[in-house]
């Protein structure tokens, strides 16, 4: 496993806010615009650490969308979380064994779009169920 940056402070379940949550993707954005240009010019010494920042700032954005404390060493306690992309621990596995693969970053992606439209979805749900 590779050192986890934490550049935002999630250590306490339940206070995570929409803000500190869209600056996660808003970094993953720039993560990923990197990334493009590294896979054009097959750069894999620098693709394997931008990749290694990018799976940083999807478990943020897993846990921390579930409300959830951080966990930055595996095993990951991806069964507990209630709101998760389909296959997360498969899918994030691929990922991690093979973090220089196209494949693996197109995974990254993906799974980056599902969790935040299912938080999205969350935040619907919880504002529809409020009176």
């Amino acid at each position: 496993m590779f050192p986890m940056e934490n550049r935002y402070d999630f250590e306490n379940p339940g206070e995570y806010q929409s803000k500190e949550l869209t600056s996660l993707i808003l970094e993953w954005g720039k993560v990923k615009a990197d990334l493009e240009k590294l896979y054009r010019v097959r750069d894999k010494q620098n693709i394997n650490v931008r990749m290694k920042k990018g799976i940083d700032l999807f478990l943020q954005y897993l846990f921390c969308s579930n409300e959830m404390a951080v966990v930055r060493k595996g095993p990951f306690p991806l069964d507990s979380l209630r709101h998760k992309p389909v296959n997360v621990s498969e899918r994030l596995g691929f990922i991690l064994k093979r973090p220089s693969l196209y494949h693996s970053y197109r995974q990254l992606s993906e799974l980056f779009l599902e969790q935040e439209k299912l938080f999205a979805k969350n935040l619907i749900m919880k504002k529809a169920s409020k009176p």
